[in-house]
């Protein structure tokens, strides 16, 4: 069949392993220090692994793959083996944040922050930062609900923030006039999973759609006790 799957041009890869890490479904291997699509029916086409390569290395593709087989990659996931520490798998889709045992105490976080103002209210459309920027808006309340956020969401990308339920605002106006004036390389999306979240998730969808621009995507759902649902 003739569908949309993702494309990796390996003189482009770095080898990072950001985009194998990101895949949700297992399709992206690391094959002699480079990125492989290895298997299509694994591919769901989303493009969850786009804004995690740093290199621009993957891209959007119509053509023969076999269909998305989502009985497998689910099976996939089951028979994942747990790390040695008793860590779920890397590869399943819930992932349940633990720290594994050490008897060093962690290292502190450092701030990922790359830009000022974050309120999605105060940021300027134009800003310069905006320039070729893989953009993050995020809830107001998933920064303290998930132990991580700085180093898995906000390190290398532009972060705006926002709570629609308490602001009262539909933000889709002034993010689609930051999408569609600015080269924004992609767009995710991390919101709790309480139902107030919805009014985030939708403004960027609109946002999108009006800016009438072709950028990957993706959604990310905290649940309440700090984990990612999806």
């Amino acid at each position: 069949m003739i569908r949309k799957i993702i494309k990796i041009d390996e003189g482009k890869c770095n080898g990072c392993g950001e985009c194998a890490a990101a895949c949700h479904e297992g399709a992206i291997e690391m094959v002699n220090g480079k990125a492989k699509l290895t298997r299509e029916d694994y591919c769901d086409g989303l493009g969850d692994c786009l804004p995690a390569c740093p290199t621009n290395a993957i891209s959007f593709e119509e053509m023969e793959a076999p269909a998305y087989n989502e009985a497998a990659v689910l099976a996939a996931k089951k028979d994942a083996a747990p790390l040695p520490c008793g860590c779920p798998g890397s590869n399943s889709k819930t992932i349940h944040r633990q720290v594994c045992d050490t008897s060093q105490p962690a290292a502190p976080i450092s701030s990922r922050l790359a830009q000022w103002p974050v309120q999605i209210k105060l940021v300027p459309v134009n800003a310069p930062y905006f320039d070729g920027a893989n953009l993050l808006v995020a809830a107001d309340c998933t920064a303290y609900a998930y132990g991580n956020f700085h180093n898995e969401f906000m390190k290398n990308h532009i972060t705006l923030v926002g709570c629609p339920k308490l602001d009262s605002v539909d933000y889709s106006e002034k993010l689609t006039a930051i999408i569609a004036g600015n080269n924004i390389k992609s767009v995710t999306v991390v919101r709790m999973e309480v139902p107030c979240c919805g009014g985030i998730e939708h403004a960027v969808k609109q946002a999108l759609l009006r800016s009438g621009k072709f950028i990957p995507w993706r959604i990310v759902t905290v649940s309440t006790d700090g984990r990612i649902l999806d």
